[in-house]
């Protein structure tokens, strides 16, 4: 009998020999490994806490001051009063000194007390996290059900037998480049004021959970069931579901499989969206008033009470570093043992690209509204015609100062989508790149994606100052984390897919595989997902301009935009909806663009793949022979 030859070009003994040898090694490696990773995550970890224990003073503003006008907005801020507030805070010892006591009394679950109230931070934190917890399981659901209708037409065809090729997903697309912020204030207003069906404001028990989760978990799902749309055609496409339909397995059961086969590849950003929907729900939580940890954390950075900044941004990081344990437990008893043993085959085949009309006619809708709103003053006022209705003369109407929305609108595009293509390319650009290297990278995701967005902007803007670079900065320092996690875990399947054995057996170096095999195989899927998330990138300029941290006024910036109109929606509802529009516009150019973006059949999968289809073989010998490689491999391994 010939010998077995193992993944990666060895020549292996006996399967039960070689795994008995390598067993201890591996045992002495993990520990290491794991160990190391301990270590660089509570490094991480500190540096966070203790930029946020240096927050004003980096800001090189007055703690005291801050705390002054937070308790008591009236009283004047005399040189007494300020020297009263330093000796009851303790401001005088310097930062390290608080920051260490602080750090001393966490083993006792002590966090100390807020700055501003005097309570005790802890038990403010853990009710804020509970109510968090419960808008995120509640938001997570929505975004289950969304997903699964974003996907059931690519799961539908591929149960029948058809190809499951991409779909433009304009819907999809639109609903997740909805503000979050303008999600939930429509839903407040239609369906909690004037419908009446649902509470509106308060955190009282379930009921009040369903519009703050909608609005949440919509936009949330759209994203995940694209993502996850995009790599069932690969699972359709593998031998074992061919193989399945010809025995003629029900076709229920084979999408039921294939979305089994996709999920480890979705399961890190799944986990980092769970984190963001508690953390990163800052607006929603303001809108609808509830007393979440994202609006506790972000009252805390404004007014600069440490040590309720500090406790929430742990508790959020302890969560990240949880949501990713699950992420990582889960995953492995969906890929079983094939991932270990080189024997999976690869969710990456070349595909035709999408129909290019769709995104033909999304960016000539997008450019018409640019050009014919240049034209036009965005700056010019008139207060005779405030907040007037779409006319010949407006086309978008006028906002509360008279000004012409069609103008600002298209103004704000230059601003506003270019802006997004520069951070988002540059987070693609850093996602890859950590991506490749998951033991440094992955503490780092699970931190940064912890961190909310406002907190990044303080933070930025304490680094690097104040300006209108401060919240592209801040939006750029938090964006990559799910780009490199999607990264972490295609490569991750990738390395062991099956066509990999006839390179690696040649003798073809780390190096050569990644640059001719991995990467090619990856890229076409991480620049989909990179445009899917271009709107994100727009909604997270927007955000923070609706909390008044991004671009200031006279600004057309559309987050500017939206954020001052907002509280005209109800009497002038296209104030807000031609932003709003606009940007689901770009939402769905942005998908579209992304479907026509297919797999290289130069390299990797798609070279084997494409010297079949041009050899005399017939398709069915042809799948024939991946299923009996697939067999043979399956059965070495054993």
């Amino acid at each position: 009998m010939a010998a077995t030859i193992t993944p990666d070009g060895r020549a292996a003994r006996r399967p039960g020999e070689e795994r008995a040898a390598d067993r201890p090694r591996g045992r002495r490696g993990g520990r290491g490994a794991a160990a190391g990773a301990v270590l660089w995550r509570l490094a991480v970890v500190a540096a966070l806490l203790c930029g946020i224990g240096l927050l004003p003073w980096l800001t090189r503003t007055d703690p005291a001051l801050t705390v002054l006008k937070a308790r008591s907005a009236d009283r004047d801020p005399t040189p007494e009063v300020l020297a009263d507030i330093r000796a009851g805070l303790g401001l005088d010892d310097g930062p390290l000194r608080l920051l260490a006591h602080w750090l001393g009394g966490l083993p006792r679950g002590d966090a100390g007390r807020s700055w501003l109230s005097g309570q005790a931070v802890t038990p403010a934190v853990l009710q804020a996290l509970g109510a968090s917890l419960l808008l995120m399981a509640v938001a997570l659901a929505v975004a289950a059900a969304t997903a699964a209708l974003v996907c059931a037409p690519v799961l539908r065809r591929g149960a029948r037998g058809r190809p499951a090729g991409r779909t433009g997903g304009t819907a999809a697309a639109m609903l997740a480049a909805l503000p979050e912020f303008l999600t939930a204030s429509v839903l407040a207003t239609v369906v909690g004021v004037q419908l009446g069906w649902l509470p509106a404001l308060g955190w009282y028990g379930p009921r009040w959970t369903v519009l703050p989760a909608l609005a949440l978990g919509l936009p949330a799902g759209a994203v995940l069931g694209r993502l996850l749309a995009d790599l069932l055609p690969g699972a359709f496409a593998e031998p074992w579901a061919r193989a399945a339909a010809a025995r003629g397995i029900p076709g229920r059961r084979i999408a039921r499989h294939a979305v089994h086969r996709c999920l480890p590849a979705l399961l890190p950003n799944l986990g980092l969206f769970a984190v963001g929907l508690t953390g990163g729900a800052v607006a929603v939580e303001q809108v609808f008033d509830i007393p979440g940890l994202g609006r506790t954390t972000l009252q805390a950075a404004l007014a600069q009470d440490l040590p309720v900044l500090q406790a929430g941004t742990l508790v959020l990081v302890l969560l990240g570093a949880a949501a990713s344990l699950a992420a990582r437990l889960a995953a492995r008893p969906l890929t079983g043992p094939a991932l270990r043993d080189g024997a999976l085959p690869t969710l990456h085949p070349p595909r035709p690209p999408a129909r290019r009309a769709l995104p033909l006619l999304h960016g000539a809708l997008l450019l018409a509204v640019v050009l014919a709103g240049l034209p036009r003053d965005p700056l010019a006022l008139d207060t005779t015609a405030r907040l007037r209705a779409p006319s010949p003369g407006h086309p978008f109407g006028t906002d509360a100062l008279g000004r012409d929305l069609l103008a600002r609108v298209a103004h704000g595009a230059l601003h506003t989508v270019l802006l997004a293509l520069a951070i988002s390319a540059a987070c693609l650009l850093a996602g890859v790149l950590l991506g490749l290297l998951p033991r440094l990278s992955g503490p780092l995701v699970d931190t940064v994606n912890a961190v909310p967005p406002v907190l990044a902007a303080l933070l930025t803007t304490a680094v690097w100052g104040s300006g209108p670079a401060t919240p592209a900065l801040a939006v750029t320092a938090v964006a990559w984390a799910p780009l490199a996690a999607h990264t972490s875990a295609l490569l991750r399947q990738e390395r062991a897919a099956l066509h990999l054995a006839a390179p690696r057996g040649l003798g073809a170096s780390r190096r050569h595989l990644l640059r001719r095999h991995l990467l090619p195989a990856v890229l076409p899927s991480l620049t989909r997902h990179a445009l899917l998330r271009l709107p994100g990138v727009a909604l997270a300029l927007a955000a923070l301009g609706f909390l008044g941290l991004g671009a200031q006024p006279p600004s057309p910036e559309w987050g500017l935009l939206l954020a001052e109109n907002q509280p005209y929606a109800e009497r002038a509802p296209w104030a807000v909806l031609a932003p709003a529009a606009v940007l689901a516009l770009l939402g769905a150019l942005a998908v579209t663009a992304a479907g026509g973006i297919g797999g290289s059949p130069g390299t990797g999968a798609g070279r084997l793949r494409t010297r079949f289809s041009r050899s005399p073989v017939p398709a069915d010998a042809a799948d024939t022979a991946d299923t009996a490689a697939t067999v043979a491999a399956e059965a070495a391994r054993r």
